[in-house]
């Protein structure tokens, strides 16, 4: 059973299904998308103890989790207290996401590469901290809880600060997420996302990518959970990859398992690359969101019987064979999108589109309505091209992104462009 019902499920799904290991593949609660491909079942994600009902009801023998507030609430605990398996961290260890604070306090503790920073409670402190310039400007603001990707500020000057603090703490636009912020400096250089498995102690690499947060061209614009990605980074070499595994990945699996809340399942690690090295921005505990849709096809062999070791704690493997193919994956939105979502409007052309050849489609926010699939949130889908380059995997997404219409959609037409340029270095 796959918990979830986006883009990054669609991707869970569709590789899960194609695995000769998995007799059936549900997903709770899906989309109409996952629906052409797995039985779908009503669910709330948000309801642990009625998930893990859920999973005895349909006898099933492996859970998936892919959203973080599940994860958060303590899915993890409640299956394993029910003798369930499932491939998640407990809530203690979902902590790394689920709090900007806990995971900046655990980095400072374990020696792990971040920005300096300072946790604040007050909104009077957290305004003097920007008036007095301590981190220079551009400075950036994180709501310590989860905000859906949208709970950072990059500030540009005092006054954009002071409103960045205004908003998360005074008005509440993070809600709760927001009464807390870590302020710190502003790393530069370019940004890469780096994925393991994890079963408790080793980890198991499976593939980097690069994410596209604005919402308009050229990094213009307001944050999203993400316009767009492509795989693999070409910024990570043989150098750079073992330099993340050893002062990044294996001292954050150490110090979590010597803290008594070892890291079980997927570890998103959000780096910076700065002219000191790489840095983490921030840690996800689970499979980005659209980089999940560029990573998982690139897996070039069975990665099920992975994901069940890693959740029994008897990861054996230290490596995976990933695929030479280049992809390319480009979010269309809804009108409004970042600050509201234009729902109910006709979608037409997704079977088009997947006829194209190196094409894929994952639906994030759709529904069915009269027998018409229509839009139902910010992020509508996740077009995925593949090729032998990245020139290919571009050309192929944008190929099928022009045969989808919908009135007020949205996205970005550079989605990639960074690849083409840092294959050239």
């Amino acid at each position: 059973m796959v918990i979830g019902g986006g883009a990054r499920e669609h991707a869970l799904v569709a590789r899960l299904a194609s695995e000769p290991d998995a007799s059936e593949v549900i997903c709770a609660p899906g989309n109409p998308g996952i629906s052409a491909i797995a039985r779908t079942v009503p669910a709330d994600v948000s309801r642990p103890d009625t998930l893990v009902t859920l999973a005895a009801r349909e006898q099933i023998d492996f859970t998936v989790v892919g959203p973080e507030a599940p994860l958060s609430l303590g899915i993890a605990d409640c299956f394993a207290a029910d003798n369930r398996l499932l491939l998640g961290p407990t809530a203690a260890a979902a902590r790394l996401e689920s709090s900007k604070a806990f995971a900046k306090a655990f980095m400072d503790r374990h020696a792990v590469p971040t920005a300096r920073f300072r946790v604040f409670d007050s909104a009077d402190e957290a305004l003097a901290c920007v008036r007095s310039g301590e981190f220079g400007f551009p400075v950036v603001l994180k709501a310590d809880g989860l905000a859906a990707g949208k709970g950072v500020v990059i500030a540009n000057d005092e006054a954009q600060a002071e409103a960045g603090v205004t908003a998360a703490m005074i008005e509440g636009r993070f809600g709760d997420a927001g009464s807390r912020l870590v302020i710190e400096e502003c790393l530069t250089g370019p940004e890469v996302s780096f994925f393991v498995i994890s079963d408790g102690m080793r980890a198991l690499p499976i593939g980097t990518a690069q994410d596209h947060k604005r919402i308009f061209d050229d990094d213009g614009g307001p944050n999203t959970g993400g316009m767009g990605a492509f795989a693999p980074s070409p910024l990570v070499d043989r150098a750079m990859h073992a330099r993340v595994m050893r002062d990044i990945v294996e001292p954050v699996l150490a110090g979590m398992s010597a803290e008594g809340y070892p890291f079980q399942g997927f570890l998103y690690v959000g780096l910076m690359l700065t002219t000191s090295g790489p840095k983490v921005i921030e840690f996800n505990v689970r499979l980005g969101d659209p980089e999940a849709q560029v990573i998982l096809p690139l897996l070039a062999a069975p990665v099920l019987p992975v994901l069940i070791a890693a959740a029994r704690g008897q990861m054996l493997q230290s490596a995976i064979r990933l695929s030479e193919e280049k992809l390319v994956g480009v979010v269309i939105a809804s009108r409004g999108y970042p600050e509201s979502a234009d729902s109910g409007r006709s979608i037409s052309g997704i079977a088009d589109a997947e006829r194209t050849a190196g094409v894929s489609v994952y639906h994030a926010a759709t529904a069915s309505r009269n027998g018409q699939l229509v839009t139902a949130g910010g992020r509508v889908l996740t077009v995925v091209g593949r090729g032998d380059t990245f020139a290919d995997a571009i050309d192929r997404a944008y190929a099928g992104v022009a045969r989808i219409s919908f009135d007020g959609m949205q996205y970005r037409k550079d989605i990639g462009k960074k690849a083409l340029l840092e294959d050239r270095r």
